[in-house]
C-alpha cells in the first residue's frame, strides 16, 4: 500500500478537525448525550496527539564511544566486558529517547559502518552530515570517559543536522565500571539533567 504524502496528512487532519468542530457545536445546540461529546472530544484528542508526535524531531543515535585514560586501560586494553557494555549504551539511549517521547528515533543502518569507522568526536561534522543524510534532524553521540575502574562519567552531544551547531550537551559522573552503574548513569544524565520534566 502506497503512504499518503504529508501534504494529504495535513489536508485529511484540517478536513477531520473541521467536521469534529461542527459535530460538536452540533452536540452542544442540541443538548445530546454526554457520551456523545466524550466520543468526539475523543477524536479530537487523538488527532491532536498525533500531529504533536509528528513534530517530535527526528534524531540519529549513533554508537557510544569509549576514553580510555586509565592506567588499567593503558596496560590491558579495554575488557571485553567493557565493549559489551559499551554496544548496549546507545540501543539503551534510543529506548530512553521514545519512552520519554522527546525525540522520534531514525534508523542508523544506512551509515552505520561509516559511522563504526569514524571518531564522531573529532570528523569535522560527519555525524551531522550522516544524520542529514538519512533524514534526521539531530545527530546524537557519546562517550564513556574512563579514568579509573572506579571513576568513569558519561558525555552525551546533540547537534543540529542542519547547521552543524550543538544544540545540547550533558555530563554525569557515575562510580563503578559495571553494567549497572553505566545504564543508570545514562537514564539519570536523560531524566534528570538534559531532559528534566518540570
Amino acid at each position: 500500500m502506497s503512504k499518503l504524502k504529508p501534504a494529504c496528512i495535513e489536508s485529511w487532519k484540517s478536513v477531520c478537525l473541521d467536521a469534529i468542530i461542527l459535530r460538536l457545536s452540533a452536540i452542544l445546540n442540541d443538548e445530546m448525550l454526554p457520551s456523545h461529546i466524550t466520543f468526539w472530544l475523543g477524536s479530537l484528542a487523538v488527532i491532536s496527539s498525533a500531529t504533536a508526535a509528528e513534530t517530535a524531531p527526528r534524531a540519529a543515535v549513533f554508537e557510544f564511544e569509549l576514553i580510555d585514560s586509565s592506567l588499567d586501560g593503558e596496560i590491558y586494553g579495554t575488557k571485553d566486558s567493557e565493549k559489551a557494555r559499551l554496544a548496549q549504551m546507545a540501543p539503551r539511549l534510543r529506548t530512553l529517547l521514545k519512552e520519554e517521547d522527546i525525540y522520534e528515533v531514525v534508523d542508523i543502518s544506512p551509515v552505520a559502518e561509516q559511522a563504526r569507522n569514524s571518531n564522531l568526536q573529532a570528523c569535522g561534522f560527519c555525524d551531522a552530515q550522516m544524520a542529514r543524510k538519512i533524514g534526521a534532524d539531530l545527530a546524537v553521540t557519546g562517550t564513556v570517559q574512563k579514568v579509573s575502574n572506579l571513576i568513569l562519567n558519561i558525555n552525551l552531544y546533540i547537534r543540529d543536522a542542519g547547521t552543524n551547531q550543538l544544540v545540547k550537551n550533558g555530563s554525569v559522573d557515575i562510580r563503578g565500571n559495571t553494567d549497572e552503574s553505566w545504564f543508570r548513569g545514562l537514564r539519570y544524565l536523560i531524566k534528570n539533567r538534559m531532559f528534566k520534566k518540570q
